[in-house]
């Protein structure tokens, strides 16, 4: 019994590691696309009492990190993907830019990902700025219009205005 206790304890890191993970029941599914209407990959979104858990898998993307951003507009109809406005509520919210300004962040900011040699994302992401219907008094990610996230072609500094030097538009998945 205690050799079966150990030698699971041992694989739990290393497993969890390679991808296996607890279960996640998702509240909404979204689809990324890529400028040219390529499949990008999916993500699940979770509401939770204090934000929104995103679980990304991502694929095509070039190695290395990227941008993640909630935007204003559920459209990501266009090629370059600016249908889908600027970060969620970013006017009412009067915030500038960045997880590590000292006056941010706007309520679109999330944290970079990395995108490996294949070009493949697994990562999950919280934010506590938004909710799916405007809880506790933040932004809705399902409101009328909708919203997206978009990923960008090079990582977020966290400070520069007004998208963190973040790039060009990658991909875009709807949130309704």
């Amino acid at each position: 019994m205690i050799a079966r206790t150990l030698l699971l304890a041992a694989c739990m890191a290393p497993c969890l590691a390679f991808g296996a993970s607890p279960a996640f029941a998702a509240d909404s599914s979204v689809t990324f696309r890529g400028p040219a209407g390529e499949d990008r990959g999916s993500a699940t979104l979770r509401e939770g009492p204090t934000g929104v858990l995103v679980r990304l898998e991502l694929k095509g993307l070039t190695p290395g990190w990227h941008a993640v951003h909630f935007h204003a507009k559920g459209d990501c109809s266009d090629q370059a993907f600016q249908n889908a406005g600027g970060h969620i509520n970013h006017a009412q919210n009067a915030k500038p830019h960045g997880l590590l300004n000292p006056q941010g962040p706007d309520f679109g900011d999330l944290p970079n990902v990395y995108a490996g040699a294949d070009g493949m994302v697994r990562a999950e992401l919280f934010s506590a700025l938004v909710s799916f219907t405007g809880q506790g008094g933040r932004p809705a990610l399902k409101d009328a219009d909708g919203s997206a996230i978009v990923v960008h072609q090079s990582p977020d500094d966290f400070t520069t205005q007004p998208i963190g030097g973040a790039g060009a538009r990658v991909a875009c998945a709807v949130v309704k």
